[in-house]
């Protein structure tokens, strides 16, 4: 298997043609959680369950509630779940494109930022969210829970 394919098995209903569930692995659920640390993350806490729209408010929930026997680092969960968001007015702009102009001084942003995934666990190598020793069972609606054998 190659380094960037994610392998996925799935449930299918035949009948209905319909994905009841898909089993994965600790990259599929990082990925997963790590959606939330796009700039939706601080606003999804913000909304009850009667305004969300969608799954995400599924898949936070799922993060928030998974035990922190499944999780690497507490530290991580709470990255994503209480997100600090730093208002543009503080100076602090990043840019893809080195030409770049930065909207507060007006000069072009040739300083680097370096973008860091989560730390790594203290007793593994692993990175990300999740431990990797255990199968993930992601539902249609984007919940996500550990598959234990009685699931």
């Amino acid at each position: 298997m190659a380094a960037n394919t994610i392998s996925l098995k799935l449930l299918v209903d035949s009948t209905n043609q319909r994905v009841l569930f898909a089993e994965s692995g600790k990259e599929f659920v990082d990925f997963m959680f790590n959606i939330l640390s796009l700039p939706v993350g601080p606003i999804i806490r913000l909304l009850t369950k009667e305004q969300m729209v969608g799954s995400l408010g599924n898949l936070y929930d799922s993060l928030e509630n998974m035990n922190d026997t499944y999780i690497l680092s507490p530290a991580n969960k709470d990255t994503l779940l209480k997100p600090i968001v730093v208002p543009p007015f503080c100076g602090l702009y990043v840019a893809n494109d080195s030409k770049s102009v930065c909207p507060s001084c007006n000069n072009v942003m040739t300083q680097t930022a370096t973008i860091m995934n989560p730390r790594k666990g203290s007793s593994t190598n692993e990175g990300g969210y999740v431990k990797g020793v255990v199968t993930y069972m992601i539902m249609d609606d984007l919940v996500l829970t550990p598959m234990l054998a009685i699931s």
